[in-house]
């Protein structure tokens, strides 16, 4: 029996599924990924590293130049579901999937109907003024220039986790008991080495832990299958 053979067994065996995924889901919206052969930290971005330009402390100092990065490099208002979005909602309409955890801030899970996602990096279509807290959409931080501004005068700030911040403590708990309880956990497009998201893993408790990635990742010798190859394949042939 070939890998996606077996994917597919051990798909249809569970009812109690948690998908486990990173920027690589969405590289097939036409979504860069951040470490990858075109991704986000290749090239330095007028001068500076993107790491840099998307922490928290440059957000403070520097909301102008945060913001003129964020634009350019991070909103795509064209992408649409990949494959992979879009068979994940699938698996949940038919009760196998439980949840989704995603390292992702592109809303595309949702965009392709999927309901239980834990976005433990946040998402681009969430902005909360930093002084009023009144919420902002997308297309608000999208098509603003400079530095986008509440009606009471406060910065909006998106709700994406930048460096040196902490994730959200009730998104860790809800991913935690998902991925405990779950019967099979399948990870993708993810190397797996951004904490403490891929110490997630470690909590699961079965025997069907699925890594599906192009490249191999430093779990490949915990997981019960290891798949390397694209995730839109994979996935294609569970519809």
């Amino acid at each position: 029996m070939n890998e996606i053979n077996k994917f597919i067994e051990m798909v249809e065996e569970s009812d109690n599924i948690v998908f486990f995924g990173g920027a690589g889901v969405s590289t097939e919206s036409g979504i860069p990924d951040f470490r990858g052969v075109n991704g986000l930290y290749l090239n330095d971005y007028d001068g500076l590293k993107p790491e840099e330009i998307i922490s928290r402390p440059f957000f403070d100092r520097y909301p102008e130049k945060f913001y003129k990065f964020y634009r350019d490099k991070m909103l795509f208002k064209n992408a649409k579901p990949s494959t992979t979005h879009l068979v994940l909602a699938k698996l949940e309409e038919r009760g196998k999937l439980k949840g989704i955890v995603t390292q992702n801030i592109d809303g595309l899970h949702q965009m392709a109907g999927s309901k239980n996602v834990i976005e433990i990096h946040g998402s681009v279509h969430r902005n909360y003024c930093m002084t009023c807290h009144k919420f902002y959409d997308f297309n608000f931080i999208a098509d603003s220039t400079g530095i986008p501004r509440c009606e009471c005068g406060g910065i909006v700030k998106p709700d994406v986790v930048l460096y040196n911040e902490s994730l959200n403590e009730n998104d860790i708990n809800k991913s935690i008991s998902l991925i405990q309880n779950a019967d099979m956990l399948i990870i993708g497009g993810t190397s797996l080495t951004v904490y403490p998201a891929a110490g997630f893993v470690d909590l699961y408790r079965g025997n069907k832990l699925v890594l599906i990635n192009k490249s191999e990742t430093s779990f490949d010798s915990k997981a019960d299958l290891v798949i390397n190859d694209s995730l839109g394949k994979v996935f294609e042939a569970l519809t």
